[in-house]
């Protein structure tokens, strides 16, 4: 069984449609993962965000990149998709944003080693064709000691039921297209921090993302909106994603280039 990548260019228009599965990102999983980085960024580290050149990889429709522009730095975000890159561009125009976007991988990151003070990586490493070989990008092009901002899939028993059975399979529930994920490629922490190591990476801190609320309340959801009840940017916000907690099934991290 192989990821479909090819569904972030067949469903580029849903990033910035409250009806679409796409936009449970922005409402769901951005706030909590942004406030995050944005905490680590200002507060442990101590760096003043316009002073900041941001790389976001794998980017997208824009949703983070902008949550990083609106923060005062200067954003670049690359991606394959290059529909999913045109509706970037538009919304960020209609924002009144200045971000460049361009169309490549994570693979092979279109800039000269030292060029970034920030990298960010997120819903993107679980579906790369290379996992060690963007990363190793990723450590190219950061200055030394620019700090990396990840989040990724564990692969366990309860991502399994969360991501795949609950989110893709099962007809109740379900709301991503078949193979938008697949287990085998999900992370294990123990895994991410190897590569981090031969890369140069000093891992600060990892944490869970994750609902706050319990299982049966949150397959809830999941029917009403199947049914028709919520849409899914009302479904993002009910959900209450948190970090915290444990790593069993979504986790997000900040490393430092050393």
């Amino acid at each position: 069984m192989s990821i479909d990548n090819e569904i972030y260019s067949q469903q580029a228009s849903g990033w910035w449609d409250e009806n679409h599965f796409l936009h449970l990102l922005k409402t769901g999983i951005n706030p909590p993962r942004f406030g995050y980085f944005r905490d680590a960024l200002t507060c442990q580290l101590g760096l003043q965000p316009q002073a900041l050149s941001v790389l976001d990889v794998g980017c997208g429709g824009g949703i983070l990149s902008e949550e990083f522009a609106k923060l005062g730095c200067r954003v670049t975000g690359i991606d394959p998709s290059a529909p999913s890159l045109d509706a970037a561009r538009q919304h960020a125009a209609r924002e009144n944003l200045t971000i460049e976007y361009r169309q490549a991988s994570g693979e092979n990151i279109p800039f000269d080693a030292d060029s970034f003070d920030v990298v960010i990586c997120c819903d993107v490493l679980e579906h790369v064709d290379d996992l060690e070989k963007t990363i190793h990008e990723v450590a190219r092009v950061l200055k030394p000691d620019g700090m990396f901002c990840y989040d990724t899939i564990n692969r366990t028993a309860e991502s399994r039921k969360a991501n795949i059975f609950a989110a893709q399979n099962f007809p109740l529930t379900s709301f991503f297209p078949p193979n938008t994920h697949v287990w085998e490629k999900f992370i294990t922490p123990e895994e991410i921090l190897v590569l981090f190591e031969k890369a140069g990476f000093d891992n600060r801190d990892m944490t869970g993302l994750n609902s706050a609320l319990p299982d049966l309340q949150v397959a809830g959801l999941l029917i009403r909106r199947k049914f028709g009840l919520l849409t899914f940017a009302e479904l993002g916000r009910q959900l209450k994603f948190q970090t915290g907690g444990g790593l069993q099934a979504s986790y997000l991290g900040w490393a430092v280039k050393k």
